[in-house]
């Protein structure tokens, strides 16, 4: 089994949403030692934004690409290796102003490719990045299980699915900006989230 995990949290030290996902990495490699585990903290390595460079290098057939458009295009290209390698995915998610951060949307821009992870079918879209289990670990201040103040779920569903990757499960921690009792709740809540998703 391999395993990747990605850290979006800006924060390199501390991150509550790390903390989970960790806890989630853990338990999978105590269950399968003898796989691989990649690590990419979004933090400590921030993938660079989808600007007009970016894209005009993309859509420059590599042959003519200049050196730095074909090292801008290197970049995505090991996002894009590093998901296509993995079994499983541990995406460790902190909630900013009821969406995903910047560092994940980020890595989305970058591993969502055409012809590559996803194509255009006379049947419509076609996710490649198939066969894969996802787990995504969702740190949040306030409580937005399930409201309409959640837009992270139904993105996070919607743009994975998209890339083919449907087999989705989310453990939550909640209310952890509520004072120290429900910091402690939420993350024994999500410990037995974690068991049951893993079991």
């Amino acid at each position: 089994m391999n395993i990747l995990q990605i850290n979006a949290s800006a924060r390199a030290n501390g991150a509550q949403s790390t903390r989970l996902a960790n806890s989630i990495v853990e338990r999978l490699r105590a269950q399968a030692p003898t796989g691989s585990f990649v690590l990419r903290d979004l933090a400590l390595e921030p993938h660079p934004v989808l600007d007009e460079a970016a894209l005009q290098a993309l859509f420059t057939p590599a042959e003519a690409r200049s050196p730095e458009q074909s090292a801008r295009v290197a970049l995505d290209d090991a996002l894009i290796a590093e998901i296509q390698a993995a079994d499983v995915v541990v995406l460790g998610v902190p909630m900013y102003n009821f969406g995903v951060p910047v560092q994940f949307k980020n890595w989305i821009d970058a591993i969502a490719r055409a012809k590559v992870t996803f194509q255009y079918t006379a049947n419509g879209p076609e996710g490649l990045l198939k066969g894969k289990k996802v787990y995504v670990a969702l740190a949040r201040g306030g409580v937005h299980r399930d409201t309409e103040a959640d837009s992270q779920v139904p993105y996070l569903k919607t743009v994975l699915g998209f890339l083919g990757m449907t087999d989705v499960r989310f453990v939550y921690a909640e209310g952890l900006s509520m004072g120290p009792e429900a910091a402690a709740k939420a993350f024994a809540d999500a410990a037995s989230q974690i068991e049951a998703v893993l079991a």
